[in-house]
């Protein structure tokens, strides 16, 4: 999968996760207000997301820590009881 984490108007940094068929900038264009920190691929390995790569169109590319920031939205929704 591929993901595009944003910066959302409330500072929080706001992971979207889609699939390898749509562009980086696609998925962007769907968001246009929001600030893009970074953006890369994604896949989960046991209980932990490891997220690599780039996203040429967005000049941006994965960080560190974008995979905790990712498990941590799955485990907010996932104890609010928020589903998908």
């Amino acid at each position: 999968m591929k993901y595009i984490i944003f910066e959302d108007f409330g500072g929080q940094e706001t992971p979207i996760l889609f699939p390898e068929r749509i562009l980086h900038e696609e998925m962007r264009d769907q968001i246009p207000y929001a600030r893009v920190l970074s953006a890369g691929t994604v896949v989960l390995q046991g209980d932990t997301f490891v997220c690599s790569g780039r996203a040429k169109a967005l000049d941006t590319q994965a960080r560190a820590e974008d995979g905790p920031i990712i498990t941590r939205h799955f485990e907010l929704d996932h104890s609010s009881g928020a589903s998908s």
